[in-house]
């Protein structure tokens, strides 16, 4: 059994999700109501690097899990609605949809396809794929920062 199982990586994206959502939401608060906008700046990217992180992790458990279409593409909307992420997390768990191991990793099933193939790699060189994850991550909220926030500028 893997240290980090999809069912453990999936679970412990699915709550960040959350508390990111409840702090930038806190910080809207914040700005709205009581002119402190500093904190959206902070919660914002916070939550934003995770929401990008928990979208990359639920297409990775797809894969590995099987999802059909509908539930990869549910698991992939959760994030847009507050606090929606972890019920959904939930749910796929009770199912029986979340593995305590990678299929693909060594020693497991023969990847079929590109994206299988992918994946397996990715799996059989976790340290070179957390840094590709990372570089990922950066360089999509990178790309979202020079479109501008969610609304255009303020």
């Amino acid at each position: 059994m893997s240290k980090l199982s999809p069912k453990k990586l999936y679970g412990f994206l699915a709550a960040a999700e959350m508390v990111t959502w409840a702090l930038l939401i806190f910080a809207m608060v914040m700005k709205y109501g009581f002119e402190q906008p500093a904190f959206v700046r902070i919660f914002g990217m916070m939550h934003g690097v995770v929401f990008i992180s928990y979208g990359l992790v639920t297409i990775f458990v797809w894969v590995n899990e099987r999802w059909s279409v509908g539930r990869g593409i549910a698991g992939i909307a959760t994030a847009i609605i507050p606090f929606a992420t972890l019920p959904f997390e939930r749910s796929v768990l009770k199912r029986g949809l979340l593995s305590d191991s990678w299929r693909l990793a060594q020693g497991g099933d023969t990847p079929v396809g590109v994206i299988e193939t992918i994946q397996a790699t990715a799996l059989r060189r976790p340290w070179l794929s957390a840094i590709v994850g990372v570089v990922l991550v950066a360089a999509i909220t990178t790309v979202l920062l020079i479109i501008g926030p969610p609304g255009g500028p303020r």
